[in-house]
């Protein structure tokens, strides 16, 4: 994910304990995601974890886009 934000990433998880848990959040519903899919799990739920993966993603590009502004 964001793999041109790499260096920012780094930065930004260094820096900020609210960008590093939502990351690492994102990351273990990526996780969790791909589970459910392989053993055939309900899709509802997992339509429900894909929006709160997306929530996190969109909340990570704006933290990145404004540390990169200097606004953050």
């Amino acid at each position: 994910m964001f793999h041109e934000y790499r260096d920012d990433i780094k930065a930004l998880k260094n820096k900020n304990p609210h960008f590093n848990k939502i990351f690492e959040e994102h990351n273990a519903l990526d996780d969790e995601i791909s589970t459910l899919v392989a053993h055939n799990t309900n899709d509802l739920k997992v339509t429900d974890l894909k929006k709160k993966k997306l929530r996190l993603k969109d909340e990570i590009l704006r933290m990145i886009q404004e540390y990169r502004a200097g606004t953050l």
